[in-house]
């Protein structure tokens, strides 16, 4: 038997050499810290815990600050805040309200940490109405694409107003690109940057998150997010963003759309971020809970292979946790 000439395992021999010759990297800089904050919460009664999503919290303004301090101490590429009001009603009131949670939160941390770590907002009223939806309803009950626009184009002047770096639009209206870059240029906040939603799925994943904003979804989404058996739908909605004027696009869910990630990557030259989702996150923690895998090891696998499918920036739940292993 002739040994073999060509041995790809030279390249794999060490640890060592393994780094040198790796095509992609994980670092802190690349990943986004979600974080939640509930209106009317205490600091006496502390973060509340996340039932499905272990080790996340709905957190007090306090708390929020220290997680943001810590997010900028670790050298996280942001933080993407979402907020949880006391009150809701059937055109999300709290969300364009200047004394509202979100834009509170974003003042608060904007002070805290402002200057080292860009802070993030989701756009979006779902967390706000009672109804659960992205947008305002029309009188048997279908979302209005275009009465939803105009408070979008509110809630993006009054989170701008409260300091955010980047908005979130991410209700996947027809046109909220466009209208949420044309109210903050008309409000003198040409340098706020829109982070879009481009191809955001109908995706069975999500249910933890909707615990974790005390979600009223009353039906489904599926007439305004996308069918998880499109693709090119997906890259068409991207397309159309950047040409509205979206200074990132996001593709969400991350892990079930890689496919989805590698095509936008390779047809644009804007920043490709994906979103890292709660389901995603809770099988894994639920799966290392019980002992079948190694939990650290699979966090940081799962955040690679987002990185390697295309994303330039990666939102996830593990990003302060990934960044200190990173760290190791």
């Amino acid at each position: 038997m002739e040994p073999p000439v060509v041995r790809p395992r030279r390249l794999r021999s060490t640890a060592a050499v393994r780094r040198l010759v790796a095509e992609t990297s994980l670092e802190a800089r690349q990943l986004v810290l979600p974080v939640f904050v509930r209106e009317g919460l205490s600091d006496g009664e502390g973060p509340r815990p996340i039932s499905s999503m272990p080790g996340v919290v709905q957190h007090t303004r306090s708390s929020l600050l220290a997680a943001a301090t810590e997010a900028a101490e670790l050298g996280l590429g942001g933080i993407m805040l979402f907020g949880i009001p006391e009150h809701k009603d059937a055109v999300g009131s709290g969300a364009v309200d200047p004394d509202g949670i979100l834009n509170r939160a974003i003042r608060d941390v904007v002070g805290e940490v402002g200057e080292t770590l860009p802070v993030m907002a989701d756009l979006c009223l779902d967390e706000f109405t009672d109804h659960g939806h992205c947008g305002v309803l029309t009188s048997d009950g279908r979302v209005d694409n275009d009465a939803t626009l105009e408070i979008y184009a509110e809630m993006a002047r009054a989170q701008a107003a409260a300091g955010v770096d980047l908005v979130g639009p991410s209700g996947m209206m027809d046109g909220q690109v466009a209208v949420v870059r044309a109210a903050l240029d008309e409000a003198s906040h040409q340098d706020v940057a829109v982070l879009a939603y481009s191809a955001k799925y109908a995706s069975a994943f999500y249910g933890p998150f909707r615990e974790a904003v005390d979600s009223s979804l009353q039906g489904d989404r599926r007439t305004y997010q996308q069918d998880p058996a499109n693709a090119r739908e997906g890259l068409r909605e991207v397309l159309l963003d950047i040409e509205q004027g979206a200074d990132i696009v996001m593709v969400k869910p991350a892990l079930p759309y890689l496919d989805v990630l590698r095509q936008v990557r390779d047809a644009v030259d804007v920043p490709v971020a994906a979103y890292n989702i709660s389901g995603e996150y809770a099988m894994v923690e639920a799966a290392a809970a019980n002992g079948w895998i190694d939990r650290e090891a699979a966090i940081l696998e799962t955040l690679l292979s987002i990185r390697r499918a295309g994303a330039d920036v990666v939102l996830t739940y593990w990003a302060a946790e990934a960044a200190r292993l990173l760290a190791r």
